[in-house]
């Protein structure tokens, strides 16, 4: 194969990654929209978004909360006063910054969270269900790869 062949089949399989990534992505979507609504009817899925990363970083300020989400500090206030008056979300003073909170999943927002998953917690799972292990781990290693910028180990293509 040339090297003008070679560049060319790595252009087709990048373009094919990026047309399946797109299709994740719709997917992904759906569910992130379906689980706001079940949360909260009506929950715009930015919302969710917000309150599922506080969820799993369990204390955040909103500045880095902020950061992470690279949106704007005060959409990102706007939203937590949104999960509070929902009871999602409770805010407390920083001890280490008086004038800054730091904010918590409620029980209750644990709980209406993991219910508005259940319906589709199982879904990858199921989806994966005859993959071998292997494949799966090789998956999640890939795109870490991918996601931090680093050159994934070689396998055997054979």
């Amino acid at each position: 194969m040339t090297e003008n062949d070679a560049r060319e089949v790595r252009a087709e399989a990048v373009r094919t990654l990026e047309a399946e990534f797109g299709e994740l992505i719709t997917q992904f979507r759906r569910v992130i929209l379906e689980n706001a609504h079940r949360l909260s009817p009506g929950m715009l899925p930015g919302a969710y978004k917000v309150f599922t990363t506080i969820v799993r970083r369990e204390h955040v300020t909103i500045s880095a909360l902020a950061e992470m989400l690279m949106a704007d500090k005060g959409q990102i206030s706007r939203t937590v006063r949104e999960l509070e008056n929902l009871g999602l979300v409770v805010r407390t003073p920083d001890p280490s910054d008086g004038r800054s909170s730091i904010l918590a999943p409620t029980p209750e927002g644990l709980e209406r969270l993991a219910a508005a998953r259940n319906p589709r917690e199982s879904a990858l799972a199921d989806s994966l269900e005859s993959w071998h292990i292997a494949d799966i781990e090789r998956l999640a290693h890939l795109l870490h790869a991918l996601t931090s910028g680093t050159t994934p180990d070689p396998v055997d293509h054979d």
